[in-house]
């Protein structure tokens, strides 16, 4: 693997701490606000579409370099288990029609089913687990919300890295789907729009953002005109703030999918207060926007 792919899918940063309970309670607040309003709409069937779940236990990761890089402490494992058991358990018997867990290895989604067992017993419909990339069964789900107008989803995309394609994204269009999205902004995409401007992993900036090169180079870079003895020179110099400008873009991006979306979506940082993802909220519903703009606010 070269440097530069491993960089795009394997960020290199000392994680843990504060930001990862931050995105579950966020998650699961919403998630028991939308099946509170849902089951009181019975003639929608809900479903739970998880496109990282992992094996459900971080601990069982312990041979990717990925994770082994995440230094987490005995208590951040107790937050950063992913939000399957969240949703499963949630108070008052509130829970989704159907759940749907996928995830790249068929090894992790067999971890998960196991722990997953005895909650299975709670439910009235099977889980389903897929394996595989991602986009695909995102693709799938897309089909199925079109061709059956009383299904609703809730989806949670939250990678480390940038495997989420924009055509994955943007076949969710005209659908009934709300989607928290985890944007890797100031961990990988950042360090993507190298000072130089030679983007060198074009091709993966562009796969995500659904956008072609002189779009996303007029959108993070300036061109200066400087007098020299010599006549005048151009510089290319990076914006400043570009972390936060690249959550912006990726909500202006949203919101040619859904209707609403949240403009200032959560920033998660690391222990040093530097911001490594923003957790972004999109749907066709406007009520459903202002409940994740308060959780947002609360967290």
């Amino acid at each position: 693997m070269s440097r530069q792919m491993s960089m795009v899918s394997e960020p290199s940063y000392e994680w843990g701490g504060p930001w990862t309970e931050k995105k579950l309670d966020a998650f699961s607040k919403y998630v028991s606000a939308y099946l509170t309003i849902m089951a009181k709409q019975p003639h929608w069937k809900t479903i739970y579409f998880d496109g990282f779940a992992g094996c459900g236990n971080r601990k069982e990761h312990c041979n990717s370099p990925l994770y082994q890089q995440l230094f987490l402490t005995s208590e951040d494992e107790g937050v950063y288990k992913g939000a399957a058991e969240r949703v499963l358990t949630l108070p008052n018997n509130l829970t989704f029609d159907y759940h749907y867990f996928v995830d790249l290895k068929t090894e992790h989604l067999e971890k998960l089913k196991e722990k997953l067992l005895s909650l299975q017993k709670t439910k009235k419909t099977p889980f389903q687990y897929r394996d595989g990339d991602a986009n695909k069964w995102l693709i799938e789900l897309s089909k199925a919300l079109k061709a059956k107008k009383s299904l609703a989803a809730l989806v949670l995309l939250d990678p480390f890295g940038m495997q989420i394609n924009w055509d994955s994204i943007a076949s969710f269009k005209n659908t009934r789907s709300d989607v928290w999205i985890l944007i890797p902004t100031g961990v990988i995409v950042n360090r993507l729009l190298d000072k130089e401007c030679k983007l060198k992993s074009l091709n993966k900036l562009q796969s995500f953002f659904g956008l072609n090169e002189d779009e996303i180079k007029s959108y993070f870079y300036r061109v200066k005109t400087y007098q020299t003895l010599f006549g005048e020179t151009e510089i290319v110099r990076k914006i400043s703030n570009p972390i936060e400008n690249i959550a912006v873009l990726y909500a202006e991006r949203l919101k040619t999918v859904w209707n609403y979306v949240t403009e200032k979506p959560l920033r998660l940082e690391n222990s040093r207060g530097v911001p490594i993802f923003h957790f972004v909220f999109a749907s066709n519903n406007q009520n459903a926007v202002k409940i994740a703009k308060q959780i947002i606010k609360t967290i």
